[in-house]
């Protein structure tokens, strides 16, 4: 599709044409597709442990930092891939994007050695690291103020669809094709995907001969170099409350529910794998249910940070819990999950906060900031939690996996309380906004 000029754009009122909503929702749909197999990418190592551990011949902590990698990248990528989105655009972005995490999940499924393995796992959230930034901003462009967040909402809610899919479906899968050809066939469908990207989604309605009624005309909007704006984000201490936030809850979550919780379920309590993997998969739920349910109550009560800090301290308390309860295989421990999830969603409300205490045209790079603390905690706490297992290890291993008792796991575990107990400090200290931005209240004080 050619772009067309300023003069021939059609402004759309409240009865969007049928044409410019099917190539909305197919640019939609082509994105949310990347970012449901980035979900995947993200989880589905911890059902497969032992399998990379034998294959790589890993210790725990190695394990762990092969895995992390993903983390590593994406955290540093957080800042720099909304700024390729601002100048690229995010087309540009995520289909390169999309190709990256491709070959870097090919490469993952055919490494021959730990170092490939590694490779493929960097290369994975390099890729991965522009789709989130990339939706967001096609979101901003492509639906009015009053629909953002339920588009936004449904992003998240298919993310972790992604999630889902990594868990006990994954797990089942397995009794028909290795981890291998998984991963392999995952990565073809990403490079696929990047191609539909590029041929199929557009930066703005005005590519297409549309235009929203609400996007103001260019000369309204100067442009102001994207350093100010991160300078002026990075001087706002909420947002750095709600990065201490999502480093300790949002990093322990998806360092259990992503590498540790099966492994954990089948070396502590004996269980197969595709039933281990089901408590992964109730956390998971619980986490895209309370993300959204939170999210809703929070607009509905006016109020922010009760949420963030009721939120962290309910999953300290859970986790300790999880570690000294009389809980059991089985229901109990899959509530116990489901509401480490659910609860633990509440602190999600940090991203909106954060947004409301900058100014909105640098709302995009607060989110990054505070999502930078979430992957920055998972690239600490997966290899550190190896690492605290190794140290208990007795040397047993069973065809070249390590096994770790159900004690050894307890005490790694205590990790995640000391990191919860890192982000109800940090969320202490997150601004009060009742859903109303302050930055743009304050300047019209002065």
């Amino acid at each position: 599709m050619n772009s067309v000029s300023p003069t021939s754009t059609a402004t759309l009122s409240h009865g969007s044409g049928s044409r410019f909503e099917w190539i909305r929702w197919r640019l939609y749909a082509v994105l949310a597709a990347s970012f449901f197999l980035g979900f995947f990418y993200r989880m589905a190592p911890g059902v497969v442990a032992d399998e990379l551990m034998r294959a790589f011949q890993t210790s725990g902590a190695a394990l762990g930092l092969m895995v992390a990698m993903y983390f590593y990248i994406y955290t540093l990528m957080q800042v720099p891939a909304g700024v390729l989105a601002d100048t690229l655009g995010p087309r540009t972005s995520t289909s390169l994007g999309a190709l990256l995490a491709g070959g870097g999940s090919i490469l993952f499924g055919l490494a021959p050695t730990f170092e490939f393995a590694a490779a493929g796992r960097f290369l994975m959230g390099l890729g991965t690291s522009t789709i989130f930034v990339g939706l967001l901003k096609i979101n901003t462009t492509w639906f009015r103020d009053r629909s953002q967040g339920a588009a936004n909402g449904l992003a998240m809610l298919l993310g972790n669809l992604g999630s889902v899919l990594a868990a006990s479906p994954f797990a089942a899968m397995l009794a028909v094709m290795t981890w291998r050809t998984a991963f392999t066939a995952a990565g073809v469908l990403s490079v696929i995907l990047g191609a539909l990207t590029w041929l199929f989604v557009r930066d703005r309605p005005e590519q297409v001969g549309y235009r929203l009624e609400e996007d103001l005309p260019p000369s309204e909007t100067p442009p102001v170099h994207w350093t100010r704006n991160l300078l002026a984000v990075v001087r706002t201490p909420p947002v750095w409350a709600g990065l201490g936030a999502q480093f300790g809850i949002g990093g322990t979550f998806f360092t259990f529910a992503g590498l540790w919780g099966v492994p954990l379920m089948q070396q502590g309590y004996g269980l197969g794998r595709t039933h281990a993997a089901l408590y992964p998969t109730f956390a998971v739920i619980g986490l895209a249910v309370g993300a959204l349910f939170f999210g809703w109550l929070s607009d509905r009560v006016g109020r922010r940070k009760p949420f963030i800090v009721g939120g962290a301290l309910m999953t300290c308390l859970l986790w300790t819990y999880f570690i000294l309860g009389p809980w059991s295989p089985g229901w109990s421990g899959l509530t116990l999950c489901f509401l480490i999830g659910f609860l633990g969603a509440a602190t999600s409300v940090a991203y909106t906060a954060a947004k409301e205490t900058v100014m909105p045209h640098q709302a995009g790079m607060a989110m990054a900031m505070v999502n930078t603390g979430l992957f920055l905690g998972v690239a600490i706490a997966q290899p550190a939690l190896g690492w605290v297992l190794d140290l208990s290890w007795s040397g047993a291993a069973v065809d070249g996996v390590r096994q770790y008792g159900l004690e050894a796991y307890r005490q790694a575990l205590w990790l995640s309380v000391l990191l919860g107990g890192i982000s109800l400090g940090a969320a202490l200290f997150s601004r009060e906004t009742r859903c109303r931005n302050l930055a743009l209240l304050d300047k019209a004080d002065h």
